[in-house]
């Protein structure tokens, strides 16, 4: 299977729009971020452009995401969708285009969406392509059809209360990149008792303590922020080594807390 290469840490884009999301940005790249995640679904994908452009930072030196929603999953729908996208974010092409949601219901078949933006790929819209929320078994089928092979990642919620430790086990089996959203889970992992506690032994903070879990993991983290010390405080906690004890008190939290649940969502693991 195809190997990814998606910077470790990211700076996660959904919620933020306008004049806040292009502070973030900018706060971000000139902390060293060179990872910038955003989607089709966000709607700020104009804003995300305008950022970079603004930004001293060239263009080719930042890895940037987007992703196809579930409503322009049809072939020819998708690779004019991608193009959108790639238009508002003032770029030739993305690096990595993911599709956000397998198809509800299966209303559009697999090999269609996966084929379509292995097209993409092809004909440079975007230099990778992967998925996002899908099932061990969504994954497995997509793999398999033509395109598949070009996979890169699996974009899932991770977080201390919802390791996903099935899915992350079967994307790393077939040698792909496990890209955890939430990781901080909209900021409860900063009232956990646990976490505290561990956060206080290491001198960090809470969300400190859990990017570097996740990082010592091998999977990518695409926390979001506005706050230039959050910014920089996320950074430097993929410097910090925690010791197994630690690391399984951590995975003990895990309670299978879904935040990111809708109702078009496939039947989870």
């Amino acid at each position: 299977m195809a190997k990814a290469n998606i910077p470790a840490l990211g700076l996660g884009t959904f919620r933020l729009k306008g004049e806040q999301l292009m502070g973030s940005i900018h706060k971000a790249l000139d902390l060293g971020y060179r990872h910038i995640d955003t989607a089709q679904m966000y709607e700020n994908e104009e804003t995300v452009g305008a950022a970079l452009d603004a930004h001293e930072v060239p263009r080719e030196e930042v890895f940037l995401t987007t992703k196809v929603w579930h409503d322009r999953l049809r072939h020819d729908d998708l690779l004019k969708s991608l193009q959108e996208s790639v238009n508002r974010l003032r770029t030739d092409s993305v690096d990595l285009a993911l599709i956000h949601w397998p198809s509800p219901d299966h209303q559009v078949p697999m090999d269609e969406y996966i084929g379509a933006l292995a097209e993409a790929k092809a004909s440079g819209l975007a230099r990778q392509i992967g998925v996002s929320n899908f099932t061990v078994t969504q994954l497995e089928q997509a793999l398999s059809v033509p395109g598949g092979e070009h996979i890169v990642t699996n974009q899932i919620e991770v977080h201390p209360f919802l390791t996903n430790r099935k899915v992350v086990e079967a994307v790393q089996r077939a040698n792909l990149t496990v890209t955890a959203y939430m990781p901080l889970a909209v900021g409860k992992v900063m009232k956990d008792d646990t976490l505290k506690r561990l956060a206080e032994k290491y001198q960090v903070t809470p969300a400190q303590l859990v990017l570097a879990w996740l990082h010592g993991k091998d999977i990518v983290v695409i926390p979001s922020s506005t706050s230039e010390e959050h910014i920089k405080a996320n950074k430097e906690a993929l410097d910090l080594t925690l010791e197994d004890d630690d690391i399984a008190a951590i995975e003990s939290l895990d309670r299978g807390e879904r935040i990111a649940d809708p109702d078009f969502a496939p039947d989870w693991d």
